[in-house]
């Protein structure tokens, strides 16, 4: 472990500033021994010169100097947006190590700590630069969130969301997003984000079922040194790390009903407890949640608090599948197409006419993550000048004579003779009664119907 810390760090540039000459000399030693260009320093003027003519992979600064505050160069901008800034603070004194989080520090130390703690914390603060650089090269390289003729209530309803965030001048209520895994929740939890007024400011994001239990609670509120028997130095949080702006909690269901409760307060209060600790911190974020179940259902169930869900719903947007988006899952599979043949330097290909019916046929179970797979599949195997999407098995061969009685085919078209409606009810009704193993109260559900509506017409058609 400690060859690799050695290796990643190698030859990188640090600056030290610390006016404590026997500590500074210790991290000197212990980052050079891992290979770094170490320059130290123990005030702020000598600090801010050597910024000015030098540049810096990493800094590592100590909060309180003899002539200022270190935070200051945080403030003023003296660091490029390629050094990664940690700084030292004394017990009892997070709230200056909050402030440098907030100005653009990475990470935090707590005097006293050991110095061999460095090579994780340099690590830690290393990838952490390069996923905030590759989260930037995906924002440049990614397209605007695709809404089409079919989201466009939902577009109008995220401008309202917006527009009432600008109005408001304290805390910004939280947001529920709902839909079906691959629909685009996450996209759509980063643009809101970006497009509301804390787009300058932190975006974190987690996904709750990778938390363990063990972890959580730790993991979103950070702890105290000594609070457990690995907590060697204090720790902040996801909530303090985001705060100013936006922390995204996806599949929030996943979390325990104590957690539930945990995060309800913050909801409602804006402090947040440490593991181990007995001082409420301020905290100030936009809470973003987004689920792939039934939050009322789960409510129901008893696996999800009842006033957790009420205290998200007031701004709840929900994602419909792909399969309900029409003739715009066309559209966005081109938008699509065009982001991967440049991604993998190949011409753009267009989408058949076999194809397009396959793509409209599909039922999208994965929808939009399961679209760009398929067609990213397709741009890299298929040797055809436009694509047919040859490995997506439909429910009809959609390449074929298309049996124009098939109303549920998109290639439909109504008779010259006329239509019957009661027959497709009734076709509709076999369907969920099929799919349902005949169970008349789970049919309803599928059909969005009552079951004595069911039930009805059920006996209608057995008594004409």
């Amino acid at each position: 472990m400690q060859g690799d810390a050695q290796e990643a760090l190698n030859g990188l540039e640090i600056l030290i500033v610390e006016d404590e000459t026997l500590l500074r000399k210790q991290l000197t030693a212990q980052l050079e021994r891992l290979g770094m260009e170490v320059t130290g320093t123990g005030t702020m003027a000598a600090a801010r010169e050597l910024v000015s003519e030098m540049n810096f992979d990493f800094a590592l600064l100590d909060v309180n100097l003899p002539d200022g505050r270190s935070t200051d160069l945080l403030r003023e901008g003296a660091f490029s947006a390629n050094t990664g800034v940690v700084v030292m603070t004394a017990d009892g004194e997070v709230a200056g190590a909050v402030e440098a989080m907030k100005l653009g520090a990475l990470d935090y130390l707590v005097k006293p700590f050991d110095p061999l703690e460095l090579p994780l914390v340099m690590n830690r603060v290393r990838r952490s630069k390069q996923n905030s650089r590759a989260a930037e090269h995906r924002r440049e390289e990614e397209p605007a969130f695709f809404f089409g003729s079919a989201l466009a209530d939902l577009e109008a309803q995220l401008q309202r969301i917006l527009a009432a965030d600008r109005r408001m001048q304290g805390p910004l209520p939280p947001v529920l997003i709902q839909g079906e895994t691959g629909t685009g929740k996450t996209t759509i939890a980063r643009w809101l984000h970006q497009q509301g007024p804390r787009g300058a400011a932190p975006l974190v994001e987690v996904n709750c079922s990778a938390l363990p239990e063990t972890l959580a609670e730790s993991e979103l509120f950070g702890h105290e040194r000594g609070a457990f028997t690995d907590a060697r130095t204090a720790r902040m949080g996801l909530f303090e790390a985001a705060n100013g702006g936006t922390l995204f909690l996806d599949e929030l269901p996943s979390l325990s009903l104590a957690m539930q409760a945990k995060v309800l307060t913050v909801i409602e209060d804006h402090r947040i407890r440490r593991v181990g600790g007995n001082k409420p911190i301020g905290t100030d974020v936009r809470l973003i949640a987004a689920t792939n179940r039934n939050l009322r259902h789960l409510t129901t169930e008893g696996t999800f608090r009842e006033d957790l869900f009420h205290r998200l719903d007031l701004y709840r947007i929900v994602l419909a599948p792909l399969r309900e988006r029409g003739q715009d899952i066309l559209k966005l599979a081109e938008l699509v197409i065009t982001r991967l043949c440049r991604q993998h330097r190949l011409p753009i290909k267009q989408i058949s006419s076999a194809g397009q019916k396959r793509l409209l046929a599909y039922a999208w179970p994965g929808n939009v993550r399961e679209l760009a797979h398929e067609l990213e599949r397709a741009i890299v195997f298929e040797d055809h000048d436009e694509l047919v999407f040859e490995n997506l098995q439909t429910p009809i061969d959609t390449t074929q004579a298309i049996d124009s009685a098939n109303w549920l085919n998109p290639s439909f078209a109504f008779p010259s003779e006329g239509f019957s409606l009661e027959s497709a009810i009734g076709a509709f009704i076999q369907r969920a009664l099929k799919q349902s193993g005949n169970n008349v109260s789970a049919a309803a559900r599928l059909l969005g119907v009552s079951r004595d509506y069911l039930r009805y017409r059920l006996r209608e058609k057995q008594n004409p």
